[in-house]
């Protein structure tokens, strides 16, 4: 990339600065909570190659970047404030990549209603890698925290799971029967991929019903064993009820292909520990903010992985989770 360091700051990232960032004439950002509220504050990466195609739109890879933290934030049931991004980036990267970033950028800090307040920027020999911290905001007391779950509680999980792993498969044109996804079908399990749903609607109803709660950002069934694991239990998982998009049911019955969506990665759906009373309330107030949930399991006494069955029966699952370091990134 021929421009320098502020270069890139003057033509592409200054416009997207909000208050507290000083027009990024600092070296940091102020930021002052809201009288009976407190900053959650997480971090995500992607990474060209592990994250993203290198021929993905820039203007998606801007959306992605962002979107993976603020599922995290909407998983602690808290609102966006603001961003700091990180962004190392090969000399031979072209400008209208780096704007087309920025666009996508700029168009979801207008849909979710946030800004970037700083950050940096490096030369690497292989990249984009994005690095960004989300700062969001609770109530005072309201975070929402992965470990506070308790046998008998009920799991639930939003919108459908899988459909990003088979937007992967679609893209990298993986063989098997992805092959029988139907065509009007493809898009939208590709745009899952790329460009995933933060379910920020659905945060009051995790600050007001859930015990727990996390995104579901490396397959279901293995973040399921962290939230167990981290709440010193167990949990028992009905692949029957997980809900699959209509255009993955027609293939799902292949018991290799099933453990494929619920192991994969990028769902960046909601799963929440809901205690039994708070169940109807749970579903009505989701309902309301128009985010499907569906109740899949529940966690249980006990240690070690959790339990998946469908059609009555235990699955053996080849992998449980995207593991970093691993074979199997999009490449």
């Amino acid at each position: 990339m021929a421009l320098r360091e502020l270069d890139i700051i003057d033509r592409f990232f200054r416009p997207l600065a909000g208050e507290g960032a000083f027009g990024l004439l600092d070296d940091a950002a102020r930021l002052e909570p809201a009288p009976g509220t407190d900053f959650v504050l997480t971090a995500d990466m992607i990474a060209c190659r592990v994250h993203f195609l290198r021929e993905d739109p820039a203007f998606t890879v801007g959306q992605k970047a962002l979107r993976v933290n603020i599922s995290d934030l909407a998983a602690k049931g808290a609102d966006p404030v603001g961003y700091l991004l990180s962004l190392a980036v090969s000399k031979d990267l072209e400008e209208d990549w780096l704007a087309g970033f920025c666009r996508g950028l700029a168009a979801d800090q207008a849909e979710f209603g946030l800004d970037l307040l700083g950050g940096d920027t490096i030369a690497v020999r292989e990249g984009p890698v994005v690095s960004i911290t989300a700062i969001g905001a609770v109530p005072a007391g309201g975070m929402v925290h992965r470990f506070g779950g308790k046998p008998g509680d009920a799991l639930y999980v939003s919108g459908s799971i899988g459909s990003a792993r088979a937007g992967l498969a679609l893209l990298r044109g993986e063989a098997g029967p992805w092959r029988d996804i139907p065509a009007d079908g493809r898009d939208v399990l590709i745009g899952r991929y790329r460009v995933p749903e933060p379910r920020l609607a659905l945060a009051p109803a995790l600050r007001a019903h859930a015990s727990a709660a996390m995104d579901v950002s490396d397959g279901l069934v293995g973040d399921c064993d962290k939230m167990a694991a981290s709440a010193g239990c167990s949990a028992r998982l009905d692949g029957d009820a997980v809900p699959l998009d209509p255009a993955l049911l027609a293939i799902a019955g292949d018991p290799a292909l099933f453990g494929a969506l619920v192991s994969g990665g990028d769902d960046y759906e909601i799963l929440a520990a809901v205690p039994p009373g708070s169940e109807a309330a749970f579903v009505a107030d989701a309902g309301g903010a128009g985010v499907p949930v569906r109740r899949i399991g529940m966690l249980v006494e006990g240690s070690g992985p959790v339990q998946v069955t469908r059609g009555g029966r235990l699955l053996e699952l080849a992998e449980r989770a995207y593991v970093h370091g691993a074979a199997g990134g999009p490449s």
